[in-house]
Order: structure tokens, then sequence, then C-alpha cells
């Protein structure tokens, strides 16, 4: 993008969202602003970015974030150590490497306590503060292997200038501006982590080379060689991501059985059983993707459709915006970065176990979908044999009730995403942490539940996984915890979200009663109108 064709983009781009942000770094945005503006008006982004005075972002660190504000950190390795910036000059004393790391440690953990950072780093090149040019080395290394770990995204080493930082204190070079905004951009429009669960992808020409309907099962190839070797690697990134808790679907324009042979033939990375679901039929592919969502419980902006046809990918981005498309590359160049993007979209750093089981989690709960609403329902639930487990976490053991409350969206109390720091600090206060699995005729559906509550009585969060919605779960704890409950008269800290309408049905129970900043609870009510909800289940308790 030139510097000409961002003006343009930016004078025709008309009720764009509006996204107020804060951008640091530690040098002089020149056009910067500009050529991001333009990029993330691309996504229907209208970017309002706050830029920090010269040289004042170490500084900031120490300043609290506001409520709420997104932060576009550019870094240098100079944030990270401050000897290594080559405006400052170079001290006479030589540098301590340890001591250097030690500071640039304590740097990342002011970063890391931001609840709204997105990271860049540029990696360019430092100055010999050390005496052993190994040492210089190691420190460069150690630095950007330190903003990975943060989660930056690094940048090309030669975006860096030296002319213009030196001049005008601008570290981009002229050439890379366009480029290092779309970085930028990218960042600021990104969902927040977990939002994406399922990879709905195409098969022909995507899964793997060939039309399995004109060329035969024994034709279509995804082995390691010839043009076949970029679908062997799409597959093996697939299979990683099935590891990593995320749900694989596939959507084709072909019959099922089609579709399914050549899965099952074994020459293949994945099988038929790596996917929840496989849809295939001559319909629009969009139907096809709604459809799955519905019978997964999850929304559309949970799903991210790949596939090798640029129509394909237009028809369902026009009837599904909310699904983010990504189109197959048919160049084994543009593997790498079609790699990344993906595996970017589905960003996992703390896996649990019930990761791991999700796909069979989430087939068993398919297997055994309940009726709609209504005539059938209760004796269908009655018939799958139920077994809640309830487990009072308030002692510790809390990662997957953690993992829960930050990623849950649909039955979400109020969508309040809490750190580690203030769990823990609830629950030493005298608070109350408890969590459910569920277990039915079709298996184990997980630890699907997590309820947070503070010594007042106030529950703070209330998450369930859409895995178990109809099957009246909500209902039953709740009913199970006001048998038992000793302690003040429990209110909920309710506050709708763009996502949270199932939490919001549950709270339109007569028994709540709205108010601020909580809602109140007639527990005898609840208890007298819910307790066919706790016949359907077997509750048991552990520890």
């Amino acid at each position: 993008m030139t510097f000409l064709e961002a003006r343009k983009i930016l004078a025709a781009f008309k009720d764009g969202m509006p996204l107020p942000f804060l951008l640091a770094l530690s040098g002089t945005p020149d056009q910067l602003g500009l050529y991001l503006r333009a990029h993330a008006a691309r996504f229907g982004v209208a970017a309002q970015p706050e830029v920090l005075p010269f040289g004042t972002l170490a500084q900031s660190l120490y300043v609290p974030a506001e409520a709420g504000q997104i932060e576009i950190f550019l870094l240098m390795p100079w944030d990270l150590a401050p000897e290594c910036d080559w405006r400052s000059g170079l001290d006479a004393r030589l540098g301590d490497i340890d001591a250097i790391l030690v500071r640039a440690e304590h740097v990342a953990a002011l970063l890391a306590k931001r609840p709204h950072a997105r990271l860049a780093y540029l990696p360019a090149p430092l100055p010999p503060v050390c005496a052993a040019q190994a040492d210089n080395d190691r420190l460069a290394a150690e630095l950007t292997a330190l903003a990975t770990r943060l989660g930056a995204r690094v940048l090309a080493a030669d975006t860096f200038s030296m002319a213009t930082y030196l001049a005008s204190g601008s570290p981009i070079a002229g050439t890379h501006l366009s480029a290092v905004a779309a970085e930028l951009a990218a960042l600021l429009v990104a969902p927040p982590p977990g939002t994406y669960k399922v990879v709905a992808t195409d098969a022909d020409n995507t899964l793997w080379a060939g039309l399995v309907g004109e060329d035969g099962v024994d034709a279509v190839t995804a082995e390691p060689h010839g043009r076949a070797f970029r679908h062997f690697i799409y597959q093996g990134l697939l299979r990683r991501l099935k590891a990593a808790g995320i749900l694989l679907a596939v959507v084709s324009r072909n019959d099922e059985d089609m579709v399914r042979a050549p899965l099952a033939s074994g020459r293949m990375p994945l099988a038929p059983d790596d996917f929840v679901a496989i849809r295939a039929g001559y319909g629009a592919k969009s139907d096809h993707v709604r459809a799955l969502a519905d019978s997964l419980n999850l929304g559309l902006d949970a799903m991210v459709f790949v596939d090798d046809n640029p129509v394909e990918l237009a028809e369902v981005a026009a009837a599904l915006p909310a699904v983010n498309c990504l189109r197959f590359p048919d160049r084994d160049d543009e593997l790498p970065a079609f790699c990344r993007r993906l595996a970017e979209m589905f960003d996992r750093r703390n896996l649990t176990a019930e990761d791991a089981e999700r796909t069979e989690m989430y087939r068993r709960r398919l297997a055994s979908q309940p009726p709609a609403e209504g005539e059938g329902l209760e004796g269908f639930l009655k018939g799958l044999g139920m077994v809640l487990t309830v487990r009072d976490r308030s002692g510790g053991d809390w990662e997957r009730a953690h993992q829960l409350i930050n990623k849950t969206n649909q039955f979400n109390l109020n969508g309040e995403r809490l750190d580690e720091a203030a769990m823990a600090a609830i629950l030493a206060a005298g608070g109350r942490l408890f969590t459910a699995t569920l277990e039915d005729r079709t298996g184990s559906h997980g630890e699907i539940l997590a309820c947070l509550i503070e010594p007042s009585g106030v529950v703070r969060s209330l998450v369930l996984s859409c895995r178990v919605f109809q099957r009246r779960v909500e209902h039953a704890f709740l009913a199970w915890l006001l048998g038992g409950w000793r302690g003040p008269a429990l209110r909920f800290a309710f506050a709708a979200t763009e996502r949270n309408e199932p939490a919001r049905r549950f709270l339109a129970d007569p028994a709540f009663s709205a108010g601020t900043p909580t809602w109140g609870l007639d527990g005898g009510r609840f208890l007298a109108d819910h307790d066919a909800d706790l016949s359907l289940f077997s509750i048991r308790e552990e520890a």
C-alpha cells in the first residue's frame, strides 16, 4: 500500500466501527498511524490511535491501563534492555548480560500484567554492549525469545532503519511502514483468544489434492511428495489443532460417502473420527456452516471456514459475515503464511485434559442430541442416565474452572474475564468455587460448569459449556447448591453481553429478580419450581 493509496482508502471509508486504542513505541511514528488506519479500514474498523509521546514507553508501564483499553506495543530490544538503545550512546562500562536479562524480565512482567496489551517486536540490531561478541549475540537471541514468550508478533529484522532512527527517532524504514501497519492492524482487530473453536474445511483440493467425485477415491492424495505435499502439511496442522481442543469439520460439495472414503483409506494423516462432523451435499456451503454451528451450539463467530475456491469463500462470507473465511493456498510458497495465520486464530497457551478430549465430547453430544424443547424432551433426558458430579474447588485445583470462566461466551453470567490473581484473592478471602462434570450413557462430557461465589454471597461467575445445553444442568446445579447453601443470600452479578443470550434466558426464570448491580433470587421458589430438574440427574459430591 502506498501513501496515496492509504489516503484514498481513508477518504472513501465511511461508517466503520470506531475502535480507540493506545499505540506505544519508543520512537516517533512518522506516517505509521496513517497506514495503520488505512489497513484497519479494510477490516471495517475505524481505528483511532492515541500515540504515546516520544520516549515515554518505559515509564508508561508503571501506570495501570485504563479499564478495557486496547494497547498496541511495538517493542524494540531497548524497550526490554535500555542499555541497547543506539541513541543513548555506548556506556564506558561493559554490560553484564545476566544483569541485563534480569532487568528485561522485569519489564516483561510489567507488560504481562496489562490485560489488553497486544505486542509486536522488531528485532533490531544491538550495539556491542558486552565485551564478548558471543554474549552480544546471545543477548539479541534472549531478548527475541523473551518477546516471543510474551506472545509478541516478531517482525522482519530489516524493518528497522538506523538512518531514520538516528535522524528523526522513527525506527521503521519508510519502505516498510505499510507492512508494519498491516501487522499492527491484524493485532488490533484480532478476536480475543479462544473465540475461534471450529475449523470447517473443504475437501477437494483443500484436505487433499484432486477431486474425489471425478478422479476417484484412490486418485486423491495427501501424501508427503509432489502436488499433495501442502495438503499433507495442512492435515498435519489440523491434527495438531485437534490435539489442542479445536473442533474439525468437513463442509463439502460431495456425497458424504465420497468424502469419508479417502479419510477412511488409511492413506492420510486424518481419519473420519478426527472430525466432529462431516457435512456434505450440493446446497450452499453457507447453509452447511450455519447448520454445523447450530448443531454444536456455537456462534458463527466461532467458525473458521477454509476453502481453495474463492467463489465458495465469497458465498459464505456474504451469507455469514461473522464467519472468518480463509483461502487455502494454491502455491507452496504461500503455505507458511497460511499455516501461521490459521495457527494464530487458534492460539492456545494452557492446555487441559478437556482440550485433548473435546472432539470426542462433542461427538457424544451430537450422538445424544436432544429433541427441540417441548414434547418428548423430559423423557429423552431421563433416558440418558445423566450423572452430575459436583466438586468444591475452593481449596485449589481450579485450572479448568479458570479456563471455562475465561473462554465461555454463551452461558456466561457477565462475560467477565478473571486472571488467576483475582480468582485466588476471592478464594483467599473466603469465597467458594464449585465445578461439575457430566456423564451419561454415551460417555463423559468432562468438566462443564464453574461457579465462583464471593464471600458476600454474590455469584461473580457462572458459566456452562455449550456442549450440554438443553440438559437442564444449570437448573439442577443451582437447586443442588440452594439445598445445602449456608452462606449469605445468593445474588448474581449479571451483565448482558453480545453473546450471552443463554444466560439471559436462565435469569428470565420467575425466581430471579432484576437489580443493580446484582440480581436477587427467591431460593424457595426456585427449589419448588425445579425439583423435577433435579430428578433428571444422579448428583454426586466429591472433594
